[in-house]
């Protein structure tokens, strides 16, 4: 696997209010990652406290491991350039809603995913960002594919 280099993403992890020491916090062998560093979300009135995956090996381990999330509680999925993304549930035991997320923060396509599963849900076009929340969490607030989500990862000048 290619490392994507720290000096690089400084600048990214800065716009998005994130600071370089959490860099270093990653998550031991086997077991949930739970101390990313985090960013604000919202969605119209609603709030999302954001972990966010910014690193190869952030994003390959992501939920991964837990056995619950709380309900104001997603991952935010930072890729360095937009493109096709796809995600899958190996070792994930908690339902998933995948938001693709295009770069001003309007969703591009929602994918619910089970558990365990290994099927692969794509974003309909490329993006940067994936925002991970528990399945049904964009339903229940009537949140859809267009509508925008804001905060320091969206509003950054690219």
């Amino acid at each position: 696997m290619t490392r994507f280099p720290r000096r690089r993403l400084l600048p990214l992890l800065t716009a998005c209010g994130l600071a370089w020491p959490a860099l270093a916090q990653f998550a031991p062998a086997g077991g949930p990652q739970l101390d990313l560093p985090r960013t604000p979300i919202s969605a119209g009135m609603h709030r999302i406290d954001a972990q966010v995956a910014a690193t190869p090996e952030q994003r390959q381990i992501g939920l991964m491991h837990r056995k619950d999330m709380p309900v104001h509680e997603g991952m935010l999925f930072v890729f360095e350039q937009a493109g096709v993304q796809c995600f899958w549930m190996k070792n994930t035991l908690i339902p998933l809603t995948a938001a693709f997320v295009a770069d001003d923060g309007a969703i591009v396509n929602l994918a619910d995913m089970k558990p365990l599963d290994e099927a692969s849900h794509c974003s309909a076009k490329p993006v940067r960002y994936v925002l991970e929340m528990n399945q049904g969490w964009f339903e229940q607030r009537h949140l859809k594919a267009g509508m925008k989500l804001r905060g320091p990862a969206f509003d950054a000048k690219r």
